[in-house]
């Protein structure tokens, strides 16, 4: 895509941006709204215990990630020959539909379901959009690209949800939810105006995709994310309580200490894309050390209520700085199959919000607090930093054993 003009790529990487920009409102809108939700498709639960209803509210973000788990490769691998910017496009519009249908169902048995059905094209989205945005970047700039779609993730935490969430604190949750389907028509659109065509890989098909699950590695580097950011989702998906019950602010910061996680997020994703390219090996184990020692700090600074900002800033900074490098790291480790390891990736960053969303509220139900989700977290960070260390020096043997050229390792 050498002969794009620079006005062209940039308006096209802001509009896959902006897709990434939707994903970020849809997946994070229900943490800031969680306590309206669950008061108004739980009544009688909330009436009884809030805590308790808001822990099994959380399983409407543990839906959302489910899907994610199962569209991501299903539709990665059934896609394969189709060219990436018509995928794109439909993914658009699957989340166009799936978003409107949360909005509308009337229990919270369909809202589960409808959240499933909406998650189904997020990895594949990341994944093809990541690979568009690489290609337009030109050679030497994977991570960036895929730092590119994931900057609209980060931009949506820090002025999108908020601003959503504030939407459905005044006007209910289910317009929230109705305000970001058409945020996803409306990136429709500009996609289908906007990015230039690109072939599908001459050699793709569902069977070269699947291939990808042959190698051990590929399975290793996905239980790495999958454990090692859940603690992410295990304080960010109890954020509001926390914000409200241990800080001691009112509901109106929930959307600012919101605003905080997205600069960190941001800040982070940049970073990390730029850090990635140029050492993979080091920016992933580093990252995860920052992270560990920053779901600890947080554990900390949560009680206080100036304090609390400073912790959401340090959260989502350590932890978007992984995002691109798990995502390099998993097309790294699955040659000829690039967009299932791309869509991999965000199977496994949701099989981390699940697990984080999940334990969290267990401990939380156990009646160990609101904070108690950060120690959950420090705990899976530090399994995730050991399975890294496992997956390099793994690589690092089978360099030596195989002959020269076999296996690339990480820089």
């Amino acid at each position: 895509m050498d002969d794009l003009t620079a006005v062209r790529r940039w308006t096209a990487l802001t509009a896959l941006s902006l897709g990434g920009f939707g994903i970020g409102l849809t997946e994070f809108v229900a943490m800031g709204l969680l306590p309206d939700i669950s008061q108004d498709l739980l009544p009688r639960l909330y009436a009884d215990s809030p805590a308790r209803a808001v822990a099994h509210g959380g399983w409407m973000i543990t839906a959302y990630a489910l899907g994610v788990v199962v569209g991501a490769p299903t539709i990665a691998a059934l896609t394969a020959r189709l060219p990436r910017k018509t995928l794109v496009v439909g993914l658009l519009g699957l989340f166009t539909a799936g978003t409107v249908a949360s909005a509308l169902a009337p229990g919270f048995g369909l809202v589960l379901v409808a959240r499933f059905v909406a998650a189904l094209p997020h990895g594949a989205y990341f994944g093809a959009a990541g690979l568009v945005a690489a290609a337009i970047l030109g050679p030497g700039s994977q991570a960036k690209g895929f730092a590119a779609v994931l900057g609209g993730l980060t931009a949506a935490n820090v002025f999108g949800v908020p601003l959503i969430t504030r939407l459905g604190q005044a006007a209910g949750w289910r317009t929230a939810y109705l305000a970001i389907a058409a945020m996803f028509a409306l990136t429709l659109v500009f996609v289908a105006l906007t990015v230039p065509h690109q072939p599908a890989d001459p050699a793709g098909s569902p069977r070269a995709e699947l291939r990808a699950f042959r190698k051990p590695q590929v399975w290793l580097v996905a239980v790495t994310a999958a454990v090692g950011f859940g603690g992410f989702f295990a304080i960010d998906s109890y954020i509001a309580p926390v914000t409200t019950h241990v800080s001691g602010l009112g509901t109106g910061a929930v959307p600012w200490v919101l605003v905080a996680v997205g600069l960190g997020m941001t800040v982070g994703n940049a970073l990390g894309g730029w850090a990635s390219d140029r050492n993979l090996r080091r920016s992933l184990l580093i990252g995860f050390v920052v992270f560990i020692v920053s779901m600890a700090v947080f554990a900390v600074l949560a009680h206080n209520r100036y304090t609390l900002f400073a912790g959401a800033f340090l959260i989502g900074a350590a932890g978007l700085f992984l995002g691109p490098a798990l995502q390099s790291r998993l097309i790294g480790v699955a040659p000829g199959a690039q967009l299932m390891g791309a869509a991999v990736n965000q199977s496994a960053m949701n099989v981390a919000n699940s697990l984080g969303a999940a334990l969290g509220g267990l401990v939380i139900a156990a009646g160990w607090g609101y904070v108690a989700p950060s120690w959950v977290g420090v705990g899976l960070g530090v399994l995730g930093l050991g399975l890294a260390v496992v997956s390099f020096r793994l690589e690092r043997r089978v360099a030596v054993e195989e002959p020269a050229g076999v296996l690339q390792p990480a820089r």
